[in-house]
């Protein structure tokens, strides 16, 4: 039978997961050479970055809602990079038929 005790999750655990989080989108972002998961990378280091905030907000000041706010913030900044770079990764597939990132050099000369 379950305990109905509440023990709070210590904020190290939240760290330790945004952290992990955060390094393996940096490790996605360097690694690949798909354009796509390079955008899945940028996302899971925005999620990393609201864990945080979320955490701190709710250990530093559990009454004020200011680290929520910034997470909403976050999201939608995140909602249009991603509208964004769909976008921009469709009209460079149908000008280019690849999404390889090695292969996008409209910007040289």
């Amino acid at each position: 039978m379950l305990n109905n005790s509440s023990v709070p999750v210590p904020l190290e655990a939240y760290l330790v997961l945004a952290s992990l989080l955060f390094c393996i989108g940096v490790w996605g972002l360097i690694n690949s050479r798909n354009a796509v998961r390079v955008l899945m990378s940028i996302e899971l280091m925005l999620n990393a970055v609201n864990i945080n905030l979320m955490a701190f907000s709710s250990y530093i000041d559990g009454a004020l809602i200011r680290g929520q706010v910034f997470s909403v913030f976050v999201i939608t900044v995140a909602a249009a990079e991603a509208a964004v770079g769909l976008a921009i990764l469709l009209s460079l597939y149908r000008n280019r038929v690849t999404i390889d990132m090695e292969n996008f050099n409209l910007l040289r000369w």
